[in-house]
């Protein structure tokens, strides 16, 4: 394989922490890698320095070939002059008319000015975002079979799967590869975690050991001096007698000690071994208050609903059941945000249990301003203990200090963590959640399935993450020709 780029001593700091502290990267014809890591991690910024956006002090970048950049949506000009309109329509973009792009449109026209330069490598943050699932699959299409490198950050995990034969993981600055997709780079962190349990166990158990042995030889000492008091006292009084002719005790409480010297010095010799990540199961839990009777907590029977001249819904209806995990697809446009709000709003043909508490996640609930510390806004309204709420915290990539801090100062990302976290242990029965996964970095991803598959109550959630969606739902509805088609237990391939 040719060599694209060689990047030497890419060091970047931000506040006084160390994001970038990479000693060598290179980079080589035909490798498709995937770029994962935390919230923060620098994914990003390694993105614009390996495609010349950034150049750090000190850095040194060879790049032996043209690349493109596809960035996060922005503010960043199209040249609409370079595209390729077939790849435009193909990717759903029906015009380039106008001063407003969607988002989905504005990642289509990205994509599409990218595809259409002929480079040698392309490198894409977050390539997938507001794609629908047809847009996904025409991307995967196009990448997979992209004759250049391709280096991309995305949390969609069946993406990479496609896309993707290896990850650079970004962790404390560096960088650490794993040969395969993200699935094979999962199964080998797995593995990862299971021998460094075992040897923190191992490690546990044989200090414990050395520990015991050493507190045994030093209360051996100790009742050697003892003994040795008690012998001299007697001695005296008994005038020499047969004590006179033993062999000191004195040699034996340093034999003592010296064993115990010797201990500590093996236990220092085991340094530290670090703990595996315990991540504590979280059992939710529902008050008797908020307990649900209906076997079918929200209806729709023949809803219909129009905006501007677009038909969503004609005599379309649906039925959610209690405690499922309902799944709500469909291609971009179709109405599914528009039918959250329509369940929110209780509109004409919408029947909803009295007894429904309803908490909603929109796609632009991700912002507060508030001032609280992060402890005491998870607390508000909120049955669980403190305990419980540092776990659901833990699981969702905070650390310790995070916690102290208040919520005003957080990034981003932790926001989003944060709301989707105070939604699932708030006073609700039903959730309905608009695209949850949306800006979470793969480790909160799947730590977010875990927690809505463990989730107490109801949730009806709107995503295009395959991944997720067959992970967590019971339930799929898809939205097509202006129905909303049930397709329970079935993966998304099969539609």
């Amino acid at each position: 394989m040719e060599l694209l780029i060689k990047g030497q001593q890419i060091y970047v700091e931000y506040f006084g922490r160390d994001i970038l502290a990479i000693e060598d990267v290179e980079l080589y014809s035909y490798e498709k890698v995937g770029l994962v890591g935390a919230n923060g991690a620098g994914k990003t910024t390694l993105l614009r320095v390996l495609a010349g956006e950034l150049t750090p002090v000190g850095s040194t970048i060879q790049r032996l070939g043209q690349f493109a950049y596809i960035p996060q949506l922005g503010e960043v000009a199209l040249q609409r002059d370079v595209i390729d309109y077939s790849l435009v329509g193909r990717l759903g973009v029906e015009a380039l008319g106008g001063e407003y792009l969607s988002g989905g449109e504005e990642t289509r026209l990205k994509i599409a000015r990218a595809l259409s330069e002929q480079v040698h490598g392309i490198f894409a943050d977050e390539p997938t975002s507001h794609l629908d699932r047809e847009g996904i699959d025409f991307l995967i299409g196009q990448l997979k079979y992209f004759p250049g490198a391709l280096v991309v950050v995305s949390h969609d995990r069946y993406f990479l799967d496609e896309v993707v034969d290896k990850i650079w993981e970004l962790e404390d600055g560096e960088i650490t590869e794993y040969w395969g997709n993200y699935s094979a780079y999962s199964s080998q962190k797995e593995e990862e975690r299971r021998i460094q349990a075992m040897e923190y166990e191992q490690y546990v158990a044989e200090r414990d050991r050395l520990e015991r042995a050493t507190e045994e030889k030093r209360r051996q000492a100790s009742k050697m001096v003892t003994k040795t008091k008690r012998a001299a006292e007697r001695k005296k009084s008994e005038g020499g007698g047969r004590l006179g002719h033993q062999k000191p005790t004195g040699s034996k409480q340093k034999s003592m000690h010296k064993a115990a010297k010797a201990m500590e010095r093996r236990i220092e010799a085991l340094g530290d071994v670090e703990a595996p990540e315990n991540t504590r199961v979280i059992r939710f839990r529902q008050s008797k208050a908020l307990a649900l009777h209906n076997t079918y907590p929200i209806m729709g029977n023949e809803i219909s609903k129009t905006l501007g001249d677009k038909v969503l819904f004609e005599n379309a209806s649906f039925t959610i059941p209690l405690g499922a995990k309902v799944a709500l697809t469909g291609g971009n446009g179709t109405g599914k945000t528009t039918l959250l709000q329509m369940i929110l709003d209780g509109a004409d043909g919408i029947t909803i249990s009295p007894q429904a508490r309803l908490g909603h996640l929109s796609q632009d609930s991700f912002q507060s301003g508030s001032e609280q510390g992060v402890m005491t806004f998870m607390q508000d309204d909120c049955d669980y203990s403190v305990s419980e709420i540092r776990s659901v915290l833990a699981q969702m990539g905070f650390k310790q200090n995070d916690i102290s801090k208040n919520v005003s100062v957080l990034s981003g990302g932790e926001i989003v963590k944060l709301t989707l976290a105070k939604m699932l242990l708030g006073k609700y029965n039903v959730l309905l959640m608009d695209e949850p996964s949306n800006y979470l970095d793969l480790g909160s991803l799947e730590a977010l399935e875990r927690l809505m598959k463990d989730y107490a109550g109801t949730i009806m959630f709107v995503s295009h993450d395959r991944r997720l969606v067959d992970n967590v739902a019971d339930v799929i509805y898809e939205i097509k020709e202006r129905q909303i088609v049930r397709c329970r237990g079935l993966s998304l391939d099969q539609f």
